[in-house]
């Protein structure tokens, strides 16, 4: 019984604290339901399709075909987008969590970057030209922040 109890205990906890990311998940679909895979193989933001779609991490995702859906199968932790399909520039600068533009993205060191692109705000080109690099140490620390709230 005392074994049962410690499992228990110890899976417990586990669960507890695992990270769990915040997903954005505008208009029910992350990246706004558009085909995370086809940013690294066509190298451009296609508009998934609900046919091709699936349920991962509690959050769904859609594709614009099953191939994509497949490769998507295959290596979740791929193809999902960083901070959670979160606009990179606003959680770097301001430790936000701002929705995107899916058709504003960067594909750097095989991970998916999500930003807002609207009126005369364009944050991939803010990204750019203040230092990615630099701005990418900055978003990673400030991710902590919610992953562990």
């Amino acid at each position: 019984m005392k074994q049962f109890i410690v499992i228990v205990c110890l899976t417990f906890s586990s669960v507890i604290s695992a990270q769990s990311i915040d997903y954005n998940t505008k208009k029910g679909y992350v990246a706004e339901g558009f085909d995370v895979v086809a940013y690294f193989t066509e190298s451009k933001a296609i508009e998934g399709n609900k046919e091709f779609s699936i349920t991962y991490d509690t959050v769904n995702f859609k594709f614009s075909n099953k191939e994509n859906l497949a490769l998507f199968k295959s290596n979740p932790e791929k193809y999902i987008p960083k901070y959670g399909g979160y606009c990179a520039y606003a959680i770097a600068v301001k430790g936000k969590k701002v929705s995107v533009n899916p058709n504003t993205f960067e594909i750097r060191e095989g991970k998916l970057y999500l930003f807002y692109n609207k009126g005369k705000t364009n944050t991939l080109q803010l990204w750019l030209k203040q230092g990615a690099e630099e701005l990418l140490e900055k978003a990673d620390l400030n991710w902590q922040k919610f992953i562990n709230n």
